[in-house]
Parts: structure tokens; C-alpha cells; sequence
């Protein structure tokens, strides 16, 4: 874990700073990058050597065949750094860097002419160099101390070379190394976020890359990804300078909630990313529950944790669902993506590759029509032998969970597309239109809207007849992607629609601001049949000020029905019209026209 040791930042006053500056290497300098650089080194001093040992005239002073024994070590030290670097810490390479100090003393005390020891003499200044670029100042500074006086030593031990034959390495050896230290400082400050003085983005990846190239054992490292829920509105209504203070503020407190090997990033704008080696789940959802608990601001949590075979990409994107989670169920909390992955799991992702996932269909009604059909919801059904109590909303989250998202979305587009085309040919008098829904975290991928399209083109079926459902809660966040997403297949001529309207976080700016066309009412809206007048009333009024077509889910009896009509809405859906069907009984000619509705249980997402 050296590379994430050498990766932590932390801003706890002066003092502290100036213990990191002493203490702490440049942020370049991870194992692979220590074990390059080391064998580069003993590679050079050994090629050297024994070009030097073999192009000596015969009958120079000094031993030849030291110089070249030293060589050829040094040469193979440095194809063994190079093999097996990634294994070695940060002391080893210090004591492999003082070994070939010492050998490349050695070797100019023992060099056959004295002009070979002063050209010898001019590799001291790559031992600073090598010294200044991979460790810490005080680290530097102590290799620099052991190799100078050697460098003295080994010069002036030729009786032929004066004791001022030295300063050239030596001042050479001090500027170069003194140079590279500050470059390498420098550089190091690209990974460090300016405002809190934790690593950036940047740094953060760098951190992640140690840990998916660390060699052995799968490491065992949880992060936590938080977002701080109240940000936005500091910014908005005291400015960019309050924003930043709280920034600075709360950077300062986690910093004190964690211990040595932690690496605490701001991940960007008011995210912050957490690395945690030697942490389990359960622990780093104390760790991430107390940081919450120290700052006076509300702040959202996702954890998760390392599993073997994951990406960067896929550890923070656990990491980062279980965020979207805790903010889209009502923030301030802490939600886990466990990076466990059960044997369901598996099995989904063979039934999405045989195709063996199911799609239901829910009939739409248009009451103005005799209740003829004119749309159907598309609805996921699959059964597993892992968990054969699974519910189709809790298939929803375990592919939310696992990365499968996006697949099942496909899958389940791809089959109610090619499924619609059937269902039109049956009734051809009918415009059907069918509606998909869509997880958020399908939204928001860049390449979404162009899948959507492509799917619909290569199954034949209009964009204008397609509708996707996004659940209002999960467009909280208001994302700027998912957005972008949205627009560009409303422009393309799909739909969209607000499903679950009312139950997440609606007001009329959320309305104007979101691209949608339907608005979808929920089940509870009009379960009470005594309350649920006046509030269909106001709904009515608002999607026809929006020009926005109104859809009433959850009707299960003629009352609600009779509502619906007195109130002027056209559209509904609901077990009095119908249950979810497969294709074939939507299609039999003898399939009953609606169920009754009897035990209605809450419909999935897809």
C-alpha cells in the first residue's frame, strides 16, 4: 500500500504542513515508478562500468576485474529491481539505493585510471536525482548525507586526484538533487486540490490505479464517496466565498477523523472521495457516519468495497451508486453497495446473455374511447432459482447494484420494441404506443440516447410510438447528463414521461425545467378515493398549463373510473383494465379483457 501512503494529503495547520513537506515523498512516486527508475539506475552504472573496464589499455593502475565483477552486479541488480520493484517498500529501494552507493564507491577507488574514477565520480549526481524524485525530503536529504562524504572518500583515496578533485560530483550531486526535489514538488501539486489542500480528482485516480496494479492478495481497501447535501444552496444564496469556506471547513474536520493510511480527496465540486485500505464494509460505514456526524452540514454517503477483478471505474461506480441512493431516498445517510456479489447475480447476467428475461405488458386506456386500448407499459419479469421470492423491483436493484443496469435496460427496450411491432400488426387500427422505463443510472451514460435510438431503428419501431418512464425521484439530483440525454431523444421524437409524479421532490420550476411530454400519477394519489378529487383537480390543471398528457396508474375500481371522467382525464392504468400479460395472451384473440383486481402488489420500474 506504499502508493497510497504516498498519496495522502492532509491540511491541519502549519505545522502539519511543514511535517508533510518534510515527510512525505512526491506523489509520483509509486512503486512501479520507484522500481523503473531504481533499475534504470543500476542498469546505467553497470553498462558503464564494464565499457569502461573493457576499453582500458592494458597495464592501467587499479583493478580491472573488481570494476568489472561490480558492474556486472549492478547490472543485475537492476534487472531484479525492475522484476520484482512493485513487491518492494520504500526502505528496501532506500537500502538498495545506499547498496549501490556503496558500490559505486568501490568501484572508483578501484578504477584502473584516475580519470576513470572522476568520470565514474559524475554518477552521483543520478543517486540525488533517483533520491530526490521517489522519497521524502528527510529521506533525500539522509541518502544525499550518506552518499556525499563516499563520493569524497572515493575520489580522493586515488592518490593522483587532489582533495578538490571532489567538489565537481559533490556540487553536482547537491544541485541536481536539490533541483529535481523542487521539480518533483511541483509536479506533485498538479494531484493537490488548491482550495482544501486534499488530492484532486487526479490524485484520487492515482490512489485507485496503486490499488488495482498492487500486486499479491486482492487488497482489501473500501471507499466512501460523500456529497454534501446543502451545498448548493450555500452557494446560491451567500456566494461562491461562503461555498468555499464550508469547502475548506469541512475538509479541515474530516481530516482530523482519520487516521494514517486514509486518503481523503476532493473528488469535485462538493464531492469528496475516501480510500480506506484495511477497512471492512461495516467499518467504513462507521467511519463514513461519524465524518457526517462532525461537519454541521447535511452530507450524503455511498461505500463500497474492493472486490477482486474490479476496474477503478467499476469500484467508484459501486461507490457511487450507493450515493445516488442515499440522495435519491432522502439524503443525509449513509447507503452501501456491497461489492459482494451473490450467486443471482450471476445467474442474471447468463439469463441476459441467453436472452431468457421476460417482458409483461400493462395495458393503457383511453377512457374518452370506451376504454380502448392505446398504449401498453413494458414491465421486466424473470424468475430465479437463487431467489425464487426475488420481486421485480428487487431485480431492479440487484442489476442497479452489479453493473447489470444497462444490459437489462437494453434487453428489455429491445424485447418490448420487437414485441410492439406484433402487438401493432394485431391492431391496426390503433397508433399503439409503448412505454419503457429507464434507471437513472442508465441516464446517465453519454452514449444512452444514441443506444435508445439505434435499438428503435434496428427493430423497426417509430420513435414517436415510444415512451420512457423516469421515476421523478430519481431525477433529484437534477443531472446534467441525464438531462442531456432526455433532450436529444425528444428531438429525435421519443417521449418522455415523469412516472411516480407527486412522490418525489415536485415543484413547478422542477416541472417547466425537466423535458417531459406525460406525466404519470401514482397509485396512492387516487387509493382514497374521498381525498383524491381535489388533488386530481389541481394535477389536471397543471399538465394542461404544461400541455403535458396526463396518465392515472392504480385504478382498480369503477369508482376511481367515474372520477377519472367527471374530472375530464382520458388517460388510466390499472388491474380494472388489466394485468401485466405476456405477448402471446395479449395477442390471443380469447384473452380477457381485464382481471380483477384482486391483491394489486406494486409494479417494477422496467
Amino acid at each position: 500500500m506504499t502508493g497510497l501512503r504516498s498519496l495522502v494529503v492532509r491540511r491541519t495547520g502549519v505545522l502539519s504542513d511543514i511535517r508533510l513537506l518534510v515527510g512525505a515523498p512526491p506523489a509520483l512516486a509509486t512503486r512501479p515508478i520507484m522500481a523503473r527508475i531504481a533499475a534504470a539506475f543500476f542498469a546505467v552504472v553497470g553498462v558503464m562500468g564494464i565499457v569502461v573496464s573493457s576499453v582500458i589499455p592494458e597495464g592501467s593502475t587499479g583493478n580491472r576485474g573488481i570494476l568489472l565483477v561490480g558492474a556486472i552486479i549492478s547490472v543485475f541488480t537492476g534487472a531484479l529491481v525492475l522484476a520484482l520493484g512493485r513487491y518492494l517498500s520504500a526502505p528496501a529501494h532506500a537500502g538498495l539505493i545506499a547498496f549501490a552507493t556503496v558500490v559505486l564507491t568501490y568501484m572508483l577507488m578501484e578504477a584502473p585510471d584516475p580519470v576513470v574514477t572522476m568520470a565514474l565520480s559524475c554518477l552521483y549526481p543520478c543517486i540525488a536525482c533517483h533520491a530526490a524524485f521517489v522519497f521524502s525530503w528527510r529521506s533525500a536529504a539522509g541518502l544525499a548525507a550518506f552518499a556525499l562524504p563516499l563520493c569524497t572518500f572515493g575520489v580522493t583515496s586515488r592518490p593522483e586526484l587532489a582533495w578538490w578533485a571532489a567538489l565537481l560530483p559533490v556540487t553536482s550531486t547537491v544541485i541536481v538533487g536539490t533541483g529535481v526535489a523542487i521539480l518533483s514538488r511541483v509536479a506533485s501539486e498538479a494531484d493537490i486540490d488548491s482550495l482544501t489542500g486534499l488530492l484532486n480528482r487526479r490524485g484520487f485516480d492515482r490512489a485507485l490505479t496503486a490499488v488495482t496494479t498492487a500486486p499479491g492478495a486482492p487488497p482489501k481497501v473500501a471507499m466512501v464517496l460523500f456529497d454534501l447535501d446543502e451545498f448548493k444552496t450555500t452557494n446560491d444564496r451567500l456566494g461562491h466565498r461562503a461555498g468555499d469556506t464550508m469547502l475548506k471547513n469541512v475538509a479541515d474536520r474530516w481530516v482530523q477523523q482519520l487516521g494514517r493510511d486514509a486518503v481523503l480527496a476532493r473528488y469535485g465540486g462538493d464531492e469528496f472521495g475516501l480510500l480506506l485500505p484495511n477497512t471492512t464494509e461495516a467499518e467504513a460505514i462507521e467511519i463514513a457516519d461519524r465524518m457526517r456526524a462532525a461537519i454541521a452540514t447535511d452530507c450524503s454517503a455511498g461505500v463500497t468495497s474492493w472486490r477482486q477483478g474490479d476496474t477503478a471505474s467499476l469500484f467508484v461506480g459501486r461507490a457511487d451508486i450507493g450515493l445516488y441512493r442515499a440522495k435519491a431516498t432522502g439524503r443525509n445517510q449513509t447507503m452501501l453497495e456491497s461489492s459482494q456479489r451473490p450467486a443471482v447475480v450471476t445467474e442474471l447476467r447468463a439469463a441476459l446473455e441467453s436472452g431468457t428475461v421476460d417482458v409483461h405488458y400493462q395495458p393503457i386506456v383511453d377512457l374518452a374511447g370506451a376504454r380502448r386500448t392505446v398504449g401498453y407499459e413494458a414491465l421486466v419479469r424473470w424468475s430465479s432459482s437463487e431467489q425464487p421470492e426475488l420481486t421485480p423491483s428487487g431485480l431492479i436493484t440487484i442489476a442497479e447494484g452489479s453493473d447489470l443496469i444497462g444490459e437489462l435496460g437494453r434487453a428489455v427496450l429491445h424485447r418490448a420494441c420487437s414485441d410492439a411491432n406484433v402487438i401493432q400488426r394485431a391492431t391496426p387500427d390503433i397508433a399503439i404506443v409503448i412505454n419503457v422505463n429507464v434507471s437513472c443510472l442508465e441516464l446517465v451514460r453519454e452514449n444512452y440516447a444514441t443506444n435508445v435510438l439505434r435499438i428503435a431503428a434496428s427493430t423497426g419501431w417509430p420513435a414517436n410510438q415510444l415512451v420512457l418512464e423516469v421515476t421523478e425521484s430519481e431525477l433529484a439530483a437534477d443531472s446534467v447528463q441525464a438531462i442531456a440525454q432526455l433532450q436529444k431523444l425528444r428531438r429525435a421524437g421519443v417521449r418522455i414521461a415523469i412516472d411516480d409524479f407527486g412522490s418525489g421532490y415536485s415543484s413547478l420550476n422542477r416541472l417547466a425545467a425537466l423535458p417531459c411530454d406525460v406525466l404519470k400519477i401514482d397509485r396512492p394519489v387516487i387509493s382514497d378515493i374521498r381525498s383524491a378529487r381535489p388533488m386530481l383537480t389541481a394535477i389536471a390543471a397543471l399538465s394542461s398549463a404544461f400541455e403535458l398528457e396526463l396518465i392515472i396508474e392504480g385504478i382498480e375500481s369503477t369508482e376511481q373510473e367515474e372520477l377519472l371522467s367527471e374530472l375530464g382525464i382520458s388517460r388510466a392504468q390499472g388491474y380494472l383494465y388489466g394485468r401485466p400479460q405476456s405477448l402471446d395472451q395479449i395477442t390471443t384473440p380469447t384473452a380477457p379483457a381485464h382481471n380483477s383486481p384482486t391483491n394489486p402488489t406494486r409494479r417494477s420500474r422496467l
